[in-house]
């Protein structure tokens, strides 16, 4: 496939990068904390720390881990939100040389043995608030060391003191646990402190994370990224986003967990590369909380999924905010909705830009330039030294402008998956990751999901595509948020069916369906429409079809 995007880049972008400006993600962590020793790194109720001190905090913990018993290469697991502790623990395991499996606080027992096991996790540094799952499978795991932290722990006293009161006895938000040989964070750190770390030979071939998937396709997968593949995504992002970003500038606002793929770039290490404060939001949830907390600080960047873009525009208190030093919005993670990005652009007069990656990507593969002048649909171009294909169902690449499934090839691919020799096969042929999404191409190079090829649903042989579907639903005022999937029909082998949240209880399915037939050819339209409450979400706010259709 020809590279037409090349010719819509900006300038100043460069067409390749090199993997290998940096060894490790440990080199840009060490040049950083010496760069901007003085600046702010992370900012986390209330409470802001320097690079400085985080290159302290995190060379404890690194000393810590090394005088623990655990050796280069072993794997150790970070189960919190996103807390001050989070890039400490992070920094400190791959500077200790060791491999970070990061965690979904909200995953039950079953969930966290399988990621434990799968990963062969030796270590674990977890928030009191979820200890009581670990406790229920602790014994039949690999965990020889637990790590236990509490919300408010590096907030400082007595601040610190307050904080772990309330949650634990105000709100009661520590559900009893049993882990009798748990060792505080802070101590430690504290232990660290008098221990000597030595800095491992660590190069590019050495993984870095273990990455799991969503496993909204099936069973959780740990994904090798290793340090080559994140180094090389952090020069390809940075090659886009440097033509608005200035080092030592920039606040980025970090809604979406540090433990999710996407956060973890293009938040965490793109903003550590650049010197730039993050401002951690703890429970992005609550949108009230969240919105007051945004009212606080001069913001330039932010970063989410739709759902999250959604949820703010509805909520009152966003439009009284300043916008004013906002340089990009930056969604991933699922599609952006025009009828959402519409009202952004409308609301802050910035375009959300919209980006695409997936976890074995480390995870980014295309994103829109930040001099985007208006939404337009698409999720951009291509980053430097990444090659895209479509191709049909035997493989043969589509015509210019047909839809085909993606194919990639770049140096940000993972290695495989952890023990999955089948699977990766399954994924990767001959250099190239197969995505499992279906899309198009324009002329300039622009790419355009057209949509999951597992979520497709086929009407009396014709292809529909839950996407399209549900933009034009949310187009409806009363529609807040929507899922569109197929189910079984005796005439058509499928039908579509609509989930929707609606703001006003008066609207009905057959507003729905009237409002849908106005925008749609017939076998596109929904025949069914169920309203609920809410639609079932991944941890990063990702609408789960796959639960709506497979139930009962």
């Amino acid at each position: 496939m020809e590279k037409s995007w090349l010719k819509s880049y900006d300038s100043r972008v460069p067409q390749t990068i090199n993997p290998d400006n940096y060894s490790s993600v440990v080199d840009i962590f060490e040049q950083s904390v010496k760069t901007y020793a003085d600046s702010i790194s992370y900012i986390n109720l209330g409470k802001s720390i320097t690079f400085s001190e985080l290159e302290k905090h995190v060379t404890h913990f690194a000393a810590y881990l090394q005088n623990s018993g655990l050796k280069k290469g072993d794997a150790v697991a970070i189960m919190m939100p996103n807390l001050l502790q989070y890039p400490v623990a992070l920094f400190g395991i791959l500077r200790a040389g060791m491999v970070v499996v990061n965690v979904n606080p909200q995953y039950t027992a079953r969930e966290l043995k399988h990621q434990i096991n799968d990963s062969n996790a030796k270590a674990i540094i977890i928030v009191e608030n979820f200890a009581c799952t670990l406790s229920e499978v602790i014994e039949d795991t690999s965990i020889e060391t637990v790590l236990l932290t509490r919300i408010g722990d590096m907030l400082g006293v007595p601040k610190k003191w307050l904080t772990n009161f309330v949650v634990k006895y105000v709100k009661k938000m520590v559900p009893g646990y049993s882990l009798p040989k748990a060792i505080p964070f802070m101590d430690a750190l504290k232990q660290g402190a008098n221990q000597t770390y030595l800095r491992p030979e660590i190069n590019g071939d050495d993984i870095a994370f273990l990455q799991y998937t969503g496993g909204t396709t099936g069973v959780s997968k740990g994904a090798m990224l290793t340090h080559r593949n994140m180094v090389a995504n952090l020069e390809q992002a940075s090659a886009i986003l440097n033509t608005v970003t200035e080092a030592n500038k920039e606040l980025v606002v970090t809604a979406l967990p540090l433990y999710h793929i996407f956060a973890l770039q293009a938040n965490c290490l793109l903003f550590l590369k650049l010197g730039c404060a993050n401002l951690l939001i703890t429970n992005p949830r609550d949108m009230a909380g969240f919105v007051s907390e945004l009212g606080k600080y001069p913001f330039t960047v932010l970063t989410g999924v739709n759902t999250l873009f959604n949820g703010l525009l509805n909520t009152p208190s966003f439009t009284e905010l300043d916008f004013s030093n906002v340089k990009f919005s930056l969604g991933g993670g699922m599609a952006v909705q025009r009828a959402v990005a519409e009202r952004w652009y409308k609301l802050t007069g910035h375009v959300l830009l919209e980006g695409y990656g997936l976890t074995e990507c480390s995870p980014i593969v295309s994103v829109n330039p930040p001099q985007l002048e208006q939404y337009n649909g698409s999720i951009g171009l291509p980053l430097p030294s990444t090659d895209i294909r479509l191709v049909d169902d035997d493989g043969v690449d589509v015509k210019e402008g047909e839809p085909g499934e993606m194919l990639v090839k770049g140096p940000q691919v993972m290695l495989g998956y952890l023990n999955r020799p089948e699977a990766t096969e399954e994924i990767m042929k001959d250099g190239w990751l197969a995505t499992g999404d279906i899309a198009r191409c324009d002329e300039n190079g622009y790419f355009y999901i057209v949509d999951r090829k597992k979520d497709m649903i086929l009407v009396s042989g014709f292809n529909v595509f839950p996407n399209e579907i549900e933009e034009v639903a949310v187009m409806h005022e009363d529609i807040v948020e929507v899922a569109a999937v197929g189910i079984p029909h005796e005439a058509s082998g499928e039908v579509v069916k609509l989930f929707a949240v609606r703001r006003n209880d008066n609207l009905s399915e057959q507003d729905v369906i009237d409002h849908c037939r106005k925008h749609l050819t017939g076998y596109k339209v929904p025949k069914k429409v169920e309203f609920r409450d809410e639609l079932p979400k991944s941890n990063v706010g990702k609408i789960l079809r796959r639960e709506l259709r497979d139930e009962k």
